[in-house]
């Protein structure tokens, strides 16, 4: 990754560890995503948050319409990462 590119994305962390309220990080989500993003990311989140709770791949495409192969991707996350754990305790 060039130096550029990390330089935007550590401005985009800087700015995220900068929000202190929910309609702070709304109005800022609005300026920097579409909804569809917005949503994309929501959905995401949703499922992590079924898959915690020992849903089925099955339940969780039902009940959130994501993809068989974006919810791989989340669990993956959900069992080797980082984020999820921290911010999604049961």
């Amino acid at each position: 990754m060039s130096d550029e590119r990390n330089a935007q994305i550590d401005l985009l962390y800087q700015t995220f560890s900068k929000i202190s309220t929910k309609e702070q990080f709304e109005a800022f989500l609005d300026d920097l995503c579409t909804y569809k993003e917005v949503e994309a990311m929501a959905q995401r989140l949703h499922a992590a948050k079924l898959l915690m709770e020992g849903e089925t791949y099955e339940k969780i495409i039902e009940t959130t319409g994501i993809s068989s192969a974006t919810l791989s991707r989340v669990n993956k996350c959900v069992k080797y990462g980082k984020g999820y754990n921290v911010l999604l305790q049961k």
